[in-house]
Formats: C-alpha cells, sequence, structure tokens
C-alpha cells in the first residue's frame, strides 16, 4: 500500500478535525472529503505550460496537493483514491474519456481517470479531476441529477460494454464523459499522461487553464479571462496584470505562487499574457 501525508492532505482540504483514521467509512464522510476536494484543490495543468515534470505516481500526486498545487484528472483522482484508500474506502481506478467538443466521437479515449467508491451497500461516481464537474458524488445508476444551479445525467454507455456515461450541464467545459468497467492501475495512464503534457497539439500547452467548483457554481480562469458561472449566470473579469494574476490564482483557487518560485512564475504569466493578446487580435479580427 501506498504510504501518504494522510495528515497533510487533511489540512490542505481543510479537514484537520478528521482523524487520519475516522473509523468505518461512511457516505458522509465521502460526500465531505468529495466537496472539500472540489472546492480547495484546483484542477490545472500548470506543469505543461512550464515545461517541469509533474509525475503521476499516487504518492507524488499527493506530495504536490499538499505542498499547494493542483493538477488534472490523472494527479487529483489518483491522489484522491490513495486518500480514500488510506480512510477505508474500497475504491477502483476507471480507464475513461472526456469528449472534448459534441462534434468529438465519445468513447473511453484514456484521457482521463474515473473513479467508483462502494460504500454503505451502493457504488458511487467519484470525480474530483473534471474542472467544473458534479460538486458531490453521483450514484451509480441511471437518474438526472440536480446540484446547485446545474444538472448532470448517468446511463449506460452506448460505446463501451458494461460501461457508463456522465454527460455534463449544457454550460460544462465538456459534453460527456464514458467509462470502462474494468479496474485499471495508474500506470494505464503514463503514455496518455505525457503525451498530453508535452505535444504541442495538447490544449495543455496551447492555453493556461484553472478550474474549480464549489456549492454555488464553478470558477474557470481561461488565459486573463475569468469566469464564474452560477444560478445569476456567467459574470466575467479580465485580469490585465502579473499581480492581479497571481492573487486569483490564491484568492480563487486556493493555489499558492510561492511553490512555482520566481523564474518560473515570470515565465508562466509571459506565456499566459502572449495567449491572451493573441486571443484578443484574433477575436478582433473576427
Amino acid at each position: 500500500m501506498t504510504t501518504i501525508d494522510v495528515r497533510g492532505y487533511l489540512a490542505r482540504l481543510g479537514l484537520d478535525g478528521i482523524s487520519d483514521v475516522p473509523g468505518p467509512p461512511s457516505g458522509e464522510l465521502l460526500f465531505t472529503l468529495h466537496r472539500a476536494h472540489l472546492e480547495r484543490i484546483a484542477y490545472e495543468g500548470l506543469h505543461a505550460q512550464l515545461g517541469e515534470p509533474a509525475p503521476i505516481d499516487p504518492a507524488a500526486s499527493v506530495a504536490r496537493i499538499v505542498a499547494g498545487r493542483g493538477g488534472y484528472c490523472f494527479h487529483l483522482n489518483g491522489a484522491f483514491a490513495e486518500l480514500l484508500k488510506a480512510l477505508g474506502f474500497p475504491v477502483t481506478r476507471h480507464r475513461a474519456g472526456v469528449q472534448p467538443r459534441f462534434e468529438d466521437p465519445p468513447g473511453v479515449l484514456g484521457n482521463h481517470m474515473a473513479l467508483t467508491v462502494r460504500c454503505e451497500s451502493r457504488e458511487w461516481l467519484v470525480d474530483v479531476g473534471l474542472g467544473d464537474g458534479f460538486h458531490e458524488p453521483l450514484p451509480l445508476r441511471t437518474g438526472v441529477y440536480e446540484q446547485g444551479p446545474f444538472s448532470y445525467a448517468l446511463a449506460p454507455s452506448d460505446v463501451v460494454p458494461g460501461g457508463w456515461r456522465f454527460t455534463h450541464d449544457r454550460r460544462g467545459s465538456f459534453p460527456r464523459m464514458d467509462f470502462a468497467p474494468e479496474p485499471v492501475d495508474v500506470a494505464e495512464f503514463e503514455e496518455k499522461h505525457q503525451w498530453l503534457s508535452t505535444s504541442p497539439e495538447s490544449s495543455y500547452l496551447r492555453t493556461c487553464a484553472v478550474l474549480r467548483r464549489d456549492a454555488k457554481g464553478t470558477d474557470n480562469l481561461t488565459g486573463c479571462v475569468l469566469k464564474r458561472q452560477d444560478a445569476a449566470g456567467t459574470t466575467t473579469t479580465t485580469v490585465t496584470t502579473e499581480a492581479d494574476w497571481y492573487a486569483v490564482l490564491a484568492d480563487v483557487f486556493g493555489l499558492d505562487p510561492g511553490s512555482l518560485g520566481p523564474e518560473a512564475r515570470r515565465r508562466l504569466w509571459d506565456k499566459v499574457a502572449a495567449q491572451h493578446r493573441a486571443w484578443e487580435d484574433t477575436h478582433a479580427s473576427t
């Protein structure tokens, strides 16, 4: 079993009061952990923007989170699975596929790691690595589920035998996610992780994006544009200075800019500002 810093992880989640051996796993604890993770640990691919290594070994992913960073699905769900296991929850990792756009084919593309947990005689879909996904675990059964101002659906997948399909709210950052029933190890995702982190064709290199979900809505920082979606609609703010951009990372997304180092912070801001200028030029010409 992987040894991780359970106390440090719980402290990062703002759950210092939970013992690292809390007793039999419960639905109440599962929901508490899931909500806290979505609210406090940002979905981000800053490592790809910076060209820095970011291994998806679960112990390394936990250490990354404890140190003040986030990550994308392989880091976040990989680490969360280890925390849940350490607290006594039976967890299964699944090979999954996020469908980036409606026009893209659905299926198990290997670009996502999904989790299921058996707790109190029920199966739950658990996922803290979708960015703007669901705030609380979803029961693994066909249905439509309302959480805050958003609506989600679960149904058997029509492209993966024995698998399931999660359909996002219409305002979400992607339309669907399918996952296969078989359990897999983290190593299954290593090749795709390397491509997502290093390929010039990867969206993580082309655009800097940071996302977070809370009970009332979502926050999405893409380049220099910060969007808040909640019951009131969408609020958009353009962040124009380096100091303000890093303040947003800290105040909205709970990321520690100091964990990047001064040279990396300068390089990252230069890239983000350049991406925003290119975005403005493109939209000015259309």
